[in-house]
């Protein structure tokens, strides 16, 4: 039984029309997408802004390639963890808050990783970053389910999704060349300043929740939840999807940087950090892709993401840096691509146990940039770039299989009934 069919007694039916969601081309969804932007923007920032600095990090402090790695995959991991539970948080306590906190909080421990006197004190830093972090992005999937109108919410997790390209973009493209000039403690220390702005903006932009109903936590029908989703026939194969897609992308960008540093290429820091320009093409494919995937269904197009993800990791394995650039850029076209198809289907699938739902797939999302991107130092250590790009080939093949298989997974019936909307006086 799907995971949308049944829902909670709590849930009464309300009734409302097309016109209480929120529509591309109206002020609200200019506000909305602004803020989500902003919050996409931050979030992405403060997580990955380490990625460039890691061959600094192994210079500086000894350390191998794989134990580097652990500066974002300690992150990531808790943040998987965290992401399971902060939906039934966001249940109680209202979408909005919870992003806000999560994004201030954030901010505020970036900086304080500037400050940090050696590697273990850091990686104390990222790891509590990976449970602040958690508020923001399984919560704003969910607030887009229940706030946007069915044929507008592939176009705003697109644009929700653009942000966030740009967020590990900018994080990324700040740290590596603000660090190559005037050291890795003030480009942290700038993207957390970034963060902080971003995080303001977000909590003065966005619209209050018109379709959240505040439910007390209770843990017990929260992980009959979580269990029921996995009777469904696509949720669960969605939910490796995402674990594939971020595995690949991360792994591929966490050693691209030692790779380029080293002969026959020479790059500069700062060099290497503008070559994260390439996530622009992100914020163009993940709306288009999400926007392709609405008007012709996400089965007949997520297959072309993996398809494209392979293309690109074939070129990396070419000499000329014109051939490794292209294939990044298809490999980051596809990623954000698959990733705004596969986020948005997740949450039409889980129907009334949609916060559930994208908890669910943004762990298995975040744990494959944990565990993948580790394991893909070990490849690097023993094989160099070749065994990097065997690892993510071998992932991103999984991918396309999954999507070709996804291709035969009938769609659920248009019957979710909505949420009430909040009552008078409820946390926003």
């Amino acid at each position: 039984m799907s995971a949308h069919l049944s829902a909670p007694s709590s849930a009464k039916p309300v009734a409302w029309t097309d016109d209480d969601l929120i529509r591309h081309g109206t002020p609200a969804f200019r506000r909305t997408n602004l803020a989500l932007f902003a919050a996409g923007l931050s979030t992405f920032g403060l997580l990955y802004c380490v990625q460039p600095l890691m061959p600094m990090f192994s210079a500086h402090y000894g350390i191998s390639a794989a134990a580097s790695a652990l500066s974002l995959s300690l992150t990531t991991g808790v943040l998987a963890f965290a992401m399971l539970f902060v939906g039934g948080v966001s249940d109680a306590w209202g979408r909005k808050s919870v992003m806000v906190a999560s994004l201030l909080s954030s901010a505020v421990l970036v900086l304080l990783t500037a400050l940090m006197p050696n590697w273990y004190a850091l990686l104390t830093i990222r790891t509590l970053l990976g449970l602040t972090l958690s508020g923001l992005p399984a919560v704003a999937m969910t607030y887009l389910t229940e706030e946007m109108h069915p044929e507008s919410i592939g176009l705003g997790m697109g644009l929700y999704i653009s942000g966030s390209a740009v967020g590990g973009m900018s994080g990324r493209l700040i740290s590596g060349v603000v660090a190559d000039y005037f050291g890795w403690r003030i480009g942290v220390a700038v993207v957390g300043v970034v963060g902080l702005v971003c995080g303001l903006m977000f909590w003065r932009a966005l619209p209050p929740s018109r379709h959240f109903r505040p439910q007390a936590l209770q843990w017990r029908a929260l992980l009959s939840r979580f269990a029921g989703m996995f009777h469904d026939a696509g949720l669960p194969w969605l939910f490796a999807e995402g674990f594939l897609l971020l595995g690949a992308f991360v792994t591929v960008y966490n050693y691209l940087g030692y790779r380029l540093l080293a002969p026959p290429y020479n790059l500069s820091q700062a060099v290497v950090g503008l070559i994260f320009a390439i996530y622009l093409v992100g914020t163009f494919s993940s709306a288009w892709m999400g926007h392709l995937a609405g008007k012709l269904g996400r089965r007949k197009v997520l297959w072309t993401a993996f398809a494209l993800m392979l293309f690109g990791v074939a070129c990396t394995m070419m000499t000329s840096l014109w051939l490794i650039i292209l294939g990044i850029t298809a490999i980051t076209f596809g990623f954000f691509g698959g990733h705004s198809i596969v986020s948005s289907w997740v949450g039409r699938r889980g129907g009334v146990a949609k916060a559930q739902a994208s908890s669910m797939y943004l762990f298995s999302y975040y744990m494959g940039s944990s565990i993948a991107g580790a394991s893909g130092g070990l490849f690097y250590a023993d094989y160099g770039w070749p065994g990097v790009a065997l690892f993510v080939g071998v992932l991103v093949l999984a991918g396309l299989l999954i999507a070709l298989w996804l291709y035969r997974v009938q769609p659920l019936p248009q019957l979710v009934t909505p949420p009430a909307p909040m009552s008078k006086g409820a946390m926003p």
